[in-house]
């Protein structure tokens, strides 16, 4: 479908919206479980969560039901002059989920805003330890860590920096640990150790007294198509840190929330952050909300030097932390986080299975339900398609015609290479996730024939 098209069948009149591209969609009517619906009747399988949000399924009653007794109480009370019951439960189990020492909750409203709170926090307690001359914040390219000016900083995506550059101080970056790609005849633990390293021949080249903090996504997001480092990355990421007296921040936005078969991305590994960014999944999309959460000994000398200078006017809303503190409540009661690994490690299956049939996917790859798998040109070299075919935008096209919504992005970079991503909520069944593969395979064959790639027969 042309971006300057209506959808099939619309009649409507000009939108006063606007958002990213013309590109109108059909309006949705309702939506439940895994599936919305539009004013036409037509069924559509959310196997992306939205962007990787609606993690606990669309309609949850017993998230409306808390959503509802909360709007009957109080819809907005001012953090600076009432605490409210929900912002406080939320936060006391926020924190059981955390890594030791991970103890203060800071309520935002979405992952960008989490993002700027992880970064000015980190600056103003160094700046409130007499270490004032940290303010580099390193991160990786290919990522993604949000809209705002901050965090398109230290975001590293070509086509949505490239505007704003002379807008904003662009900090440091260091490759991505695609080691995927590397044809080096190294095992993937020396690669791991490898693309960590980098981070300290960074912080040497900047200046180690001049480095406040590392920012990195466990768990690649859209920027990297759900990347997973090897094991002995992470570890020599803290080493490294530890070593520097450099704050390590992960960005669990995506990750965050049960979606990769942990409660945290970080789980999977042993190694802790100082701070971590939650949201998405963390409201599932029913409220916008997101978090920062810290030490008291990062915390406590800031509040000592006069205070966080930094807040928002809907940080720790009553409703939106109604709405979050019912999502946790409802990931613990389905066990949704265990569902999301074992339908995690179906689907992935299923997925590696398809790149046997479709020699274009070059990879799969991802854990739980943040999966994603690359397109390329060549299998063998990973030389990604021409990026005239826009083939990551094709595929979404194609799917969507179909009934299914997925995710997509360049893989390197935001100029070139092309995944999309398979993420449906953290609900969905064993036979669900055969209805997608089973859309999803109608749409590769559409796409071979449409782009002229090779099935296997």
């Amino acid at each position: 479908m042309s971006a300057n098209r209506e959808a099939p069948g619309s009649n409507r009149p000009p939108s006063h919206l606007f958002y990213q591209t013309r590109l109108r969609r059909p309006v949705v009517d309702r939506a439940e479980g895994i599936y919305l619906w539009d004013r036409d009747g037509r069924r559509m399988i959310d196997g992306s969560s939205g962007a990787m949000v609606v993690n606990i399924g669309h309609g949850n009653r017993a998230v409306l039901d808390a959503m509802r007794r909360q709007m009957e109480r109080a819809t907005f009370a001012y953090r600076l002059h009432f605490e409210n019951e929900p912002a406080e439960t939320l936060a006391t189990r926020v924190v059981d989920y955390m890594p030791p020492g991970l103890d203060k909750v800071f309520f935002v409203s979405g992952g960008s805003e989490a993002v700027e709170s992880c970064l000015k926090l980190a600056r103003q307690w160094a700046v409130a330890t007499g270490q004032a001359g940290r303010y580099k914040v390193i991160s990786r390219f290919p990522s993604y860590h949000g809209s705002t000016l901050g965090a398109l900083a230290v975001t590293g995506y070509a086509a949505l920096t490239a505007p704003f550059a002379p807008m904003m101080h662009e900090m440091p970056k260091i490759p991505a640990p695609t080691a995927y790609l590397d044809r080096d005849g190294l095992s993937m633990e020396e690669r791991g150790i490898r693309y960590a390293d980098m981070l300290e021949a960074e912080i040497r080249r900047q200046g180690a007294e001049t480095v406040l903090a590392f920012i990195m996504e466990p768990i690649g997001g859209a920027s990297t198509g759900a990347l997973v480092a090897p094991d002995s990355y992470y570890p020599r990421i803290r080493e490294i840190c530890d070593r520097y007296g450099i704050v390590l921040i992960y960005d669990e936005v995506m990750t965050g929330a049960g979606r990769t078969g942990r409660f945290l991305g970080a789980d999977h590994w042993a190694p802790k952050p100082d701070l971590i960014a939650l949201s998405k999944g963390f409201a599932s999309g029913y409220c916008p909300l997101g978090a920062m959460v810290a030490p008291s000994r990062m915390v406590q000398p800031v509040l000592d030097a006069g205070g966080f200078q930094h807040g928002f006017t809907y940080a720790g809303n009553p409703l939106a932390c109604a709405a979050g503190l019912a999502v946790i409540e409802e990931i613990e009661r389905q066990s949704m986080v265990d569902n999301a690994a074992a339908m995690g490690a179906l689907l992935k299956d299923e997925l590696q299975a398809l790149a046997r049939r479709f020699p274009f996917i070059g990879d799969v790859r991802g854990k739980g339900l943040l999966l994603a798998a690359e397109l390329v040109g060549d299998p063998e070299t990973m030389a990604p398609l021409p990026s005239g075919l826009n083939a990551h935008a094709r595929v979404v096209e194609l799917a969507y015609e179909r009934g299914l919504i997925i995710y997509s992005r360049r893989t390197r970079g935001g100029t070139e290479g092309d995944h999309f991503l398979v993420c449906p909520p953290m609900i969905v069944t064993r036979e669900q996730v055969g209805e997608i593969v089973a859309v999803l395979a109608d749409t590769l064959e559409a796409l071979a024939a449409e782009l002229r790639l090779p099935v296997n027969r």
